[in-house]
């Protein structure tokens, strides 16, 4: 399969500018690199094109080659490409720490054996809160396992007093060009493992790391009306980086439990309040919870089981903002159990009496099996 043109995969023209050219690349680095597509193959693809791109378009002298002759220009099967580890321009390497030093934290020295850093870990922490607090806001402590940078050495790595040093064998770059028949390919220096320095003498505390496990109690200051799926970032929080690279985040991701009398959906408040077929018939006044307290319910006479009462502004203001929800009351006709003799003798009369006026007391259970009947005498059999 014939390559693409290396200017329109980095969208740029041919007389761009050295800084459009890194500008151009930083960008497709940035939407298309395997930290932030994982699993995705396409993307992948595009990454690698567009790193070969650079590498080629940012070298004088290996552009002037492809402005004439084109890919054959910058061939390693034509000659171009050196043996042996180390080999080719450091010109990407140099670049390649440059931009994923902005985008990921990550930046190597220059050839002088500067040290390689490492963005520390984004760390996650399951929180389970009560209703109520998630309504009302809470300040809560967490304890969190997390690497920090080691103090004995400041997070060096090497013993104190000492100081890691270039590697010899990438020149301190962390990468490594090795040249196999008509193949070129960059890769980890296997001396330093991309560090792009050897401590040689490591620090005890540590072993060499930089880093060591501990656990750190932070407190969280959760917002009023957070819900299931919220997440509260605290910066610098998280892992340390290595090699004295800055710190990630800690994000903390909310769930909240499920509640004996209350669900919740977005802003309002749901709960079922169970009545006697008595009250439901007669009608009266309910005392029913709300997180502020006990309120008055109004209950009209003939109330049907599964009726819903609406209490306006009792139900949640959400931390993502809008009007305070309402607090949903659905009404409940709880048949009544252990019935003594004279209590079943007195439904009894009481069914007698409704049966005598011909169902218009119960003008749905009539209509349903009116049509019931409807439905049957229709059916052809």
């Amino acid at each position: 399969m014939a390559k693409r043109d290396f200017y329109e995969i980095l969208g740029v023209q041919k007389n761009a500018s050295e800084a459009d050219i890194k500008k151009a690349y930083r960008r497709a680095a940035q939407k298309y690199h395997p930290d932030r597509n994982p699993d995705n193959a396409e993307a992948e693809e595009k990454f690698k094109e567009a790193k070969e791109a650079y590498e080629i378009l940012s070298n004088a002298q290996k552009r002037a080659a492809y402005d004439q002759f084109g890919h054959a220009g910058v061939d390693p099967s034509a000659g171009a490409g050196g043996g042996g580890f180390g080999g080719g321009s450091g010109n990407f390497s140099d670049v390649f720490g440059d931009v994923f030093g902005d985008i990921f934290g990550a930046g190597r020295g220059g050839g002088g054996g500067g040290q390689r850093v490492y963005r520390g870990s984004d760390l996650r922490y399951n929180l389970d809160l009560g209703l109520e607090d998630a309504v009302r806001g809470t300040t809560v402590k967490i304890r969190v396992p997390t690497m920090v940078a080691c103090k004995s050495c400041d997070g060096s790595g090497a013993k104190k007093g000492t100081k890691p040093q270039g590697c010899t064998t990438c020149g301190g770059h962390g990468q490594v060009r090795v040249t196999q028949g008509f193949f070129s390919v960059q890769q980890t220096c296997p001396q330093c493992h991309g560090n792009g320095t050897i401590i040689k003498d490591p620090c005890t505390s540590c072993h060499g790391q930089g880093r060591i496990k501990e656990h750190k109690t932070l407190s969280v200051k959760i917002p009023p009306g957070v819900d299931t799926g919220d997440r509260i970032r605290l910066a610098n929080e998280g892992e340390a980086g290595e090699n004295g690279g800055p710190p990630g985040d800690l994000y903390v991701q909310i769930k909240v439990k499920s509640h004996a009398i209350f669900t919740r959906e977005d802003s309002d408040l749901f709960c079922e309040v169970p009545i006697s077929f008595v009250s439901a018939a007669l009608g009266g006044e309910l005392h029913v919870p709300t997180l502020d307290g006990r309120v008055s319910l109004k209950i009209p006479a003939e109330t049907q089981s599964g009726k819903v009462f609406r209490l306006r502004g009792k139900g949640v203001k959400s931390v993502h903002g809008g009007p305070v929800g309402d607090l949903m009351c659905k009404v409940v006709i709880e048949t009544p159990v252990n019935l003594s003799r004279r209590q079943k003798e007195l439904l009894e009369e009481f069914q007698e009496s409704m049966d005598a006026n011909d169902g218009k007391h119960s003008p749905r259970s009539n209509g349903w099996f009116d049509g019931v009947k409807k439905f049957f005498d229709e059916m052809k059999f």
